[in-house]
């Protein structure tokens, strides 16, 4: 299934950022919690097939990355504010894994949807790459959008919904809580 990429919206405060940074189910729950975040939505994107699934990008036959597009209000939080929390959010000097995920499905990228969105995602890296925050090289990609395919309903709130889950509290709840702890002022309040 393709779902049209929302590029424009009704409500001019709102847009779409597409990000790529290992295991959707990592990166949908620390978005999730975050201030100005609208929707958040696993999916596949970046690939050479007209079509993407779970079982197809696994095998790399697609050459799809697992993402998350996130429908933000800039008005709450800025896209460059997203990407502080994306590349704090996995690591991005690692080609094609996080941690036990391994595979060009879980590189990391940023999709962008416009030229400013460009612009932000390579100064971020530029500034990060000054600030020598990592020893590593930063190897996060800069693409323009392609076609994004959302992932199967099982894999939306996953960590929500399967938190005791060993996989989810190993590796998905020690991630959140630390993004929480560094990111509190972004975080959404009950």
């Amino acid at each position: 299934m393709n779902d049209e990429i929302i590029t424009d919206n009704s409500d001019v405060n709102l847009e779409v950022a597409t990000l790529g940074a290992g295991c959707f189910w990592c990166v949908e729950a620390i978005f999730s919690s975050i201030k100005g975040v609208i929707t958040v939505q696993s999916g596949y994107c970046g690939g050479k097939k007209e079509d993407a699934n779970y079982q197809k990008v696994c095998s790399g036959e697609t050459e799809h990355v697992e993402v998350l597009q996130i429908t933000f209000d800039k008005t709450l939080i800025r896209y460059d504010e997203l990407l502080g929390i994306f590349f704090h959010s996995h690591n991005p000097t690692t080609l094609n894994r996080q941690g036990n995920d391994v595979g060009t499905q879980y590189r990391s990228v940023i999709f962008t949807h416009s030229q400013a969105q460009e612009t932000a995602a390579l100064s971020a890296i530029t500034a990060l790459t000054q600030q020598g925050v990592w020893s590593e090289p930063i190897v996060t990609q800069v693409e323009k959008v392609t076609d994004f395919y959302p992932a199967e309903d099982y894999h939306n709130d996953y960590f929500a919904r399967h938190g005791e889950a060993p996989y989810c509290a190993m590796v998905i709840k020690p991630k959140v809580e630390k993004m929480q702890k560094a990111f509190a002022e972004h975080l959404k309040t009950n």
